[in-house]
């Protein structure tokens, strides 16, 4: 956490929670085959939907680490949770869930994975169970 994301009541401000989900999403995605490489053939993941829990709170110079996964997809679809963790202590501080979307760059609309990409999901599934979203409404 930097000494900038910390509120008037002295933790970390909620919007910055969301700001080091996202952090957690660039960790991630090099292991399902998302960011960089994908988004060179044309292809990106834009954030259609997320959920936010405070668990417990998080103050400056608090050592934060997180875990991450697929609870499901579809062939347009990815739903991930990223759980935020005091990283000495152990005790959960937060949680996201997350509902992404395949887009086609040029288009600016959903498309399909590409089926390696698909594969990577299908490796890194946990079976875990959303907690307020889900791959369809």
């Amino acid at each position: 956490m930097l000494p900038g994301w910390v509120d008037h009541y002295g933790h970390m401000n909620l919007a910055y929670y969301l700001v080091a989900f996202d952090l957690a999403t660039d960790a991630l995605w090099p292991s399902l085959g998302l960011g960089r490489g994908l988004q060179a053939k044309g292809i990106g993941t834009f954030a259609a939907e997320s959920w936010q829990a405070y668990t417990r709170e998080v103050t400056l110079g608090a050592p934060l680490a997180f875990e991450s996964e697929v609870l499901a997809y579809d062939t347009k679809r990815l739903l991930c949770r990223h759980t935020m963790i005091h990283a000495d202590e152990g005790w959960q501080a937060a949680e996201n869930e997350v509902l992404y979307l395949c887009v086609d760059l040029t288009a600016r609309r959903v498309a399909t994975w590409p089926e390696d990409v698909l594969a990577r999901f299908a490796e890194r599934a946990t079976g875990g169970r959303p907690k307020r979203l889900a791959l369809k409404r």
